[in-house]
């Protein structure tokens, strides 16, 4: 397994990929980000599934960054499968989109969202939100014991 924790990036936009990992680089987060690009990616990789067989090459993410426009499965079918599956249902999962809808807010909380944030316009904002990022979920939150497939 791989000894730095890993990030798995849900989003199918190449440009908020390269975007987001220029952010988080920035933001000095040093971890692995581990991209997948539609939700039958995500559910693969984390069952383990497939291509995403190896965790030493595929390892089980420390958190989820989830987009929830994704091509095959939608965001909301991807954290639903999360919750209700047993070794990922304590799983950290941010909803990072760029619906503001309440509709679309209330509902990735119903289905157990941890933390619902919408992606800023300006890259600027989107370094500062990657810091924020560290700060909360690398150096204060509490993490559960989760069960890495």
């Amino acid at each position: 397994m791989s000894q730095i924790p890993t990030i798995l990036l849900v989003e199918d936009d190449p440009n908020d990929v390269l975007l987001l990992k220029r952010a988080l680089d920035k933001a000095e987060i040093n971890m692995e980000i581990t991209v997948v690009n539609n939700g039958e990616q995500a559910i693969a990789y984390l069952s383990g599934e497939g291509e995403y067989a190896d965790r030493g090459v595929y390892p089980y993410p420390l958190f989820i960054l989830l987009d929830l426009k994704l091509p095959l499965r939608s965001g909301f079918e991807v954290l639903a499968w999360i919750r209700e599956t047993a070794p990922t249902r304590r799983l950290p999962v941010i909803v990072f989109t760029s619906s503001k809808q309440p509709s679309d807010i209330n509902k990735a909380y119903e289905l157990g969202a941890n933390s619902y944030l919408v992606k800023p316009v300006s890259y600027s904002d989107l370094v500062d939100l990657a810091k924020l990022l560290r700060t909360y979920w690398l150096t204060l939150n509490q993490w559960p014991e989760t069960v890495s497939g």
